[in-house]
Parts: structure tokens; C-alpha cells; sequence
């Protein structure tokens, strides 16, 4: 059947699923990340390990760190971070043929890798669940030889509008240290609203919609427009994004212009982009060399590391259990509910193992430190009705559960096994061996 027609990329096997499955999006009222989708549109990946995504293309993450001018280096921040929406938005419906719905993480749930790069040297990603209710990812990812960090925190909640819309609350804070600089630049990244598109087709993919900012202390700012294929015209994956500074230039009157798709190429320019301006470079996203992250064997993880925790929902989603997979999601969902209502009988909360709030008295962060005092400011920039002003919902702690940041002084005492309550977490044995309790089971 033609990919074209209604449910045309979907296996013959599992049309009746789908179908129901779209009835039961059209009539939720809730966050759809609780329902159930059909197997063969379900990842082995839980969403904790997506902060991967920001930083494997390494060459192009640290290149900032060696570029003296600072227009041409918050240039390279943004080139760096439209590359990034390729590997975030778009290399799982590239790979599988139509984007994966992915595994929910639980709280306290945890991502830990590296790369390594020769002259780039190692590069240290932590990932955390830090909030179920509502779900939210911390994450931390630096390279201390090259004197880069990225942190932030992002939330996603779906509904249903005659597609999925997915609204992403957070942001993303970047702090880098100029070439023989002592100097820390700061650079608050908000994070673009999403929506699936195809899903009628059973082939969905991510579309980017409205906008993203980066705002810096250095005085520099872009926006980055998203559009995508109309029914008349268009292209898939479509943006045009602009950078200047602030006082001098605008989004109409800027520095740079970049214009392309992000998923394949895009062209970045001087100016406005205009016909007579000169062109700088062009950049294909799908060509860029990416490196590989480094993990730990299974067998090496703590119990409450990503791989190792949904091991055996992975092996039954691969061969297409849908029993296997509902027994053993369902374990450590039913381990999560009891543990909650434990800590709540015993009136104590869930200790983050990497991330605290910047408020915490019995946290090593402060609300008065440089980075806070950096976001305070450009957050305010962000929504305080400036030309340049966002729909952003600034640090919304509300909305995330608080406001998260890397706890320093947590990472350097954090070691296997990171927490007293692990196998209470995932509702496994005392001897770290999973009960079997069913024959559809690894």
C-alpha cells in the first residue's frame, strides 16, 4: 500500500492498532504521553537519553571556544546549535522511517556517557530525570579541557489539536570562556514548540514551529524561525534565522542571515541575506561528522542507568512483545507508585543525584552565582516587551518542577551505586536479578 494513503506505511499487522490508536489520540483530553502506542512505532530509548543530542557533533560545539572576535563566535553558537536540531528533531524518522514514541523516564532515572576526541579531548554528559509530575530532564554535558558547559532542563507535554502538539518548557544555558579569557560568556537558548506531522500516514515526523532565541552577555542575539512544507509550498524542515547585536542591528537589519532546512542544508550569509550580500558558508546537517558516545557495559551501570533499567522492555520491544512489554513497564511503574507513597508515609522526597534547585540551602549552588545572575538578566531581556522579546515562559518553576541546575559539589561525591532505594525504584530483588514472573520475559 502507498506510503501516500491513510495508514499506507503502517505493517499490515498492525493497522488495526493504529487505527485504534488514533481514535483514542482524537478523543484524550490528558498528556497523550501516557497512552499506549503500537509496537512498531515504539523506542527502546527513553527520552532521558536525548541530551545526548546537543552536543555530538563535538567539533562544532567547541569551535566557539577558539574564535577571539565575538560576533563571529556567537555566530558559531548558533551554527552549532541549528546543526544540533538534525540529530535532536530528525535522525530517528531518518533511521527507522517515521519517528518513535519514547519511553518515559522515571524519576531519578539516569544517562551517563563521554566522547572522547584526540586534540578535542573528553567531553562528560550527565542526564537525570528530576520531576515525573510533571516529567522533566536535567541535563549537564562539559568539556573541561576546552572550558565548555551546557546544562539545562526541558519538559514536554502533548495534546492533540488534529495533530500532536508538543510543548517544550525549559531552556538551555551555555557557558563558554573566550580565548585567553578569565571571563565567562553566557548564552540562554529557548527551545522551539514541536508537531508531528504524517501521523495519519503511519510515517510521523517532527516539524519545528515558532521560533528559537539565543540571547547572550556579550550584548548578541538570534532568533531562528521555524516553517515547514504548506500545502502549496514549502519545504520540509524549513527556518531563516537572524543574528545582531543588541543596540546596533536587528532581526531586519542584522549581522548574519541563515536560511535552509535544518535537516538537510542551509546557507548562511552577511547582512540580510539579500541577493548582493556575500555568502559565508553552506552547511549540510546530514553530513556532519558526529562522534560516537561512549557508555558504560550494561553490566557496569547502576540499576537505575537508562540501558540498563529498560533492558528488558528494549528486548521486548525489539521482537514485538506487547505482553512482555506491558509486564515489564508495568514493574516499574507499579515500583515508582509504591516508593512515592513510601517517601510520603515517611515524609522525605527523592534525592537528586546531580541537580539541585539554585535556592537550595543544602546545595552548593546560590541564586547570587555569575550564571544565575547572567540568566536573570537575559531572561528578563527575554520577556520584558523588548523588540527582540519572546513568547518564552521564562524559568517557569511551576511548570518544571522547580528550576534545575548541575550540583557540583554532588557530581564530584556522586559514585555507583548512586542511591539507597535503586532496586526499590524498579521493583527488582535484593539480588539485582529480575523476577520472573512471566514466559514472554528475556
Amino acid at each position: 500500500m502507498p506510503a501516500e494513503v491513510e495508514g499506507g506505511a503502517v505493517p499490515a499487522s498492525s493497522r488495526g492498532s493504529w487505527t485504534s490508536f488514533l481514535k483514542s489520540i482524537a478523543s484524550f483530553n490528558g498528556d497523550l504521553s501516557s497512552l499506549t502506542a503500537p509496537a512498531f512505532i515504539l523506542s527502546s530509548q527513553s527520552l532521558v537519553e536525548f541530551s545526548a543530542y546537543w552536543t555530538e557533533n563535538q567539533e562544532l560545539w567547541i569551535a566557539p571556544t577558539r574564535e577571539p572576535d565575538p560576533a563571529k563566535r556567537a555566530l558559531l553558537v548558533l551554527r552549532w546549535l541549528i546543526n544540533t536540531l538534525h540529530q535532536q528533531y530528525c535522525s530517528r524518522s531518518e533511521k527507522y522511517g517515521n519517528e518513535k514514541k519514547p519511553l518515559n523516564p522515571f524519576l531519578g532515572e539516569l544517562f551517563l556517557g563521554h566522547w572522547e576526541e584526540g586534540n578535542l579531548g573528553r567531553t562528560e554528559l550527565v542526564s537525570e530525570q528530576v520531576s515525573h509530575h510533571p516529567p522533566v530532564t536535567a541535563y549537564c554535558i562539559t568539556n573541561e579541557k576546552n572550558r565548555i558547559k551546557l546544562q539545562g532542563y526541558n519538559g514536554q507535554r502533548a495534546s492533540f489539536s488534529r495533530t500532536i502538539h508538543v510543548k517544550q518548557v525549559g531552556h538551555s544555558l551555555l557557558t563558554l570562556y573566550p580565548p585567553g579569557s578569565n571571563e565567562p560568556e553566557t548564552y540562554l537558548i529557548t527551545l522551539p514548540a514541536l508537531h508531528v506531522e504524517n501521523l495519519i500516514y503511519g510515517a510521523p515526523f517532527i516539524e519545528c514551529e515558532k521560533y528559537t532565541h539565543v540571547v547572550s552577555s556579550s550584548g548578541y542575539i538570534a532568533k531562528i524561525d521555524y516553517a515547514g512544507k504548506g500545502w502549496l509550498s514549502g519545504k520540509k524542515n524549513s527556518f531563516n534565522a537572524a543574528l545582531w547585536k543588541e543596540g546596533d542591528g536587528s532581526e531586519k537589519h542584522p549581522l548574519y542571515s541563515l536560511e535552509g532546512q535544518w535537516n538537510d542544508t542551509f546557507v548562511i550569509k552577511e547582512g540580510d541575506g539579500g541577493k548582493r550580500n556575500k555568502e559565508l558558508e553552506t552547511v549540510s546537517a546530514k553530513t556532519t561528522r558526529l562522534s560516537k558516545l561512549i557508555l558504560p557495559p550494561l553490566e557496569q551501570q547502576d540499576v537505575l542507568e537508562s540501558r540498563r533499567a529498560w533492558n528488558n522492555v528494549a528486548k521486548c520491544i525489539e521482537r514485538g512483545d506487547l505482553d512482555g512489554i506491558s509486564l515489564y513497564k508495568s514493574r516499574i511503574e507499579n515500583a515508582q507508585r509504591a516508593l512515592r507513597k513510601k517517601e510520603a508515609d515517611e515524609h522525605r522526597t527523592w534525592k537528586r543525584t546531580f541537580f539541585s534547585q539554585p535556592d537550595e540551602q543544602t546545595g552548593s549552588i546560590k541564586s547570587t552565582d555569575l550564571l544565575e545572575k547572567h540568566f536573570n538578566k537575559l531572561a528578563k531581556d527575554l520577556t520584558s516587551g523588548q523588540p527582540y522579546s519572546s513568547a518564552w515562559d521564562g524559568a517557569a518553576p511551576d511548570k518544571t518542577n522547580g528550576v534545575w541546575r548541575y550540583d557540583t559539589a554532588k557530581g564530584r561525591s556522586a559514585q555507583r551505586p548512586f542511591h539507597a532505594d535503586g532496586l526499590e525504584a524498579l521493583g527488582e530483588t535484593g539480588n539485582n536479578i529480575t523476577p520472573p514472573t512471566a514466559t514472554t520475559g528475556p
